[in-house]
């Protein structure tokens, strides 16, 4: 594990981060942020690291970068992770008011990055894909609409983390992988917020990168 005692890991997104941690089970959730929590419980436990969760359901790009002083420069962590992109991607479908389209997706997340690195210079950041745990393929679906706009947000992901020298965990691909061979309910009730096994798919990808 890279992460040394005394230093701490914030975890930042939508409501796949979130997961109720500013409600029932604050202050982590009871998704894959808590989950990697445990797990350095288990395997590290004399090791004193501090978890944060600052994700916050609904959320897209240009969100976190208008409380990205607030939740994350002014915590100073040593380690960053940011899953963001799916209520983007969904909003643009919609043609919402709210919309983030490809463009203003890589912005927004080229902007918190770039204030991070300044900000924070010894910092590391992992970068988390946005996913969609379906196969659909039906004409006009909304679901394979879903999987067609995908890849656009995921090549902003992919580009920022090679120009950043991120840590990166693809964990569309890593899904869509896991369904050549298991049902989508395996690991979701529906395509965006992943069940108890769904979620440790994540955490266990988060923990294989920091280790």
């Amino acid at each position: 594990m890279q992460i040394r005692s005394g230093q701490t890991i914030l975890f930042i997104g939508d409501s796949i981060t979130d997961c109720g941690r500013r409600g029932a089970d604050v202050p982590l959730g009871n998704g894959y942020v808590k989950l990697f929590a445990n797990k350095l419980i288990v395997h590290h436990s004399k090791k004193a690291i501090a978890v944060i969760n600052k994700g916050i359901g609904g959320d897209v790009s240009t969100g976190l970068r208008n409380r990205w002083t607030d939740d994350v420069l002014r915590n100073k962590p040593d380690w960053l992770s940011i899953k963001i992109g799916i209520n983007d991607l969904h909003r643009t479908l919609a043609q919402s008011p709210e919309a983030v389209p490809p463009k203003l997706y890589r912005e927004a997340y080229e902007d918190i990055i770039t204030r991070t690195r300044k900000a924070l210079p010894r910092c590391k950041i992992l970068l988390i894909d946005p996913f969609y745990i379906s196969t659909e393929t039906a004409p006009g679906s909304f679901r394979s609409k879903v999987l067609d706009l995908l890849p656009e947000y995921l090549r902003v992901v992919n580009d920022l983390s090679r120009k950043h020298g991120t840590l990166h965990v693809k964990t569309h691909e890593l899904y869509q992988r896991l369904l050549k061979t298991h049902e989508p309910d395996t690991f979701c009730p529906e395509p965006i917020h992943p069940n108890l096994t769904g979620h440790t798919v994540i955490a266990d990808a988060v923990y294989d990168a920091l280790s």
